[in-house]
């Protein structure tokens, strides 16, 4: 899988220069995925990237409106979005709670954990 590149310049490098090494290019993931659309605004593409109303309650606690554009977000509220972020959604392949707990193989009866096939009565 390819990491995406630095954010080169404006508030998003200023907020990624300021993080860890490590946490670097996890910021880059949501960065450029918010990035990418520079023109659209925040509040859908929060719903895209936050689970439930994280996103609606980040703007509210940053007293922003959901149709900001990504490019105006400050340095400050990068740092912020991110940690919001990264509280909320876990990274891909991480074994936390409800994570696969079949050592990552999918489920052995062809549906997905917890679900089962429809009884075929009289079949």
């Amino acid at each position: 899988m390819s990491r995406p590149a630095p954010v080169p310049h404006g508030p998003a490098a200023e907020a990624r220069a300021a993080l860890p090494q490590g946490e670097a290019a996890t910021f880059d993931r949501l960065a450029h995925a918010l990035l990418a659309s520079p023109s659209a605004p925040l509040g859908p593409l929060l719903r895209s990237q936050l689970p439930g109303t994280a996103g609606v309650r980040w703007l509210r606690q940053e007293n922003l409106s959901p149709t900001t554009r990504p490019p105006a977000l400050t340095a400050g509220q990068w740092l912020s979005l991110f940690g919001c972020w990264t509280s909320v959604s876990r990274a891909p392949g991480s074994d936390g709670p409800g994570g696969r707990r079949n050592g990552g193989r999918p489920a052995t009866h062809g549906h997905a954990p917890g679900a089962a096939a429809i009884p075929r009565w009289g079949s």
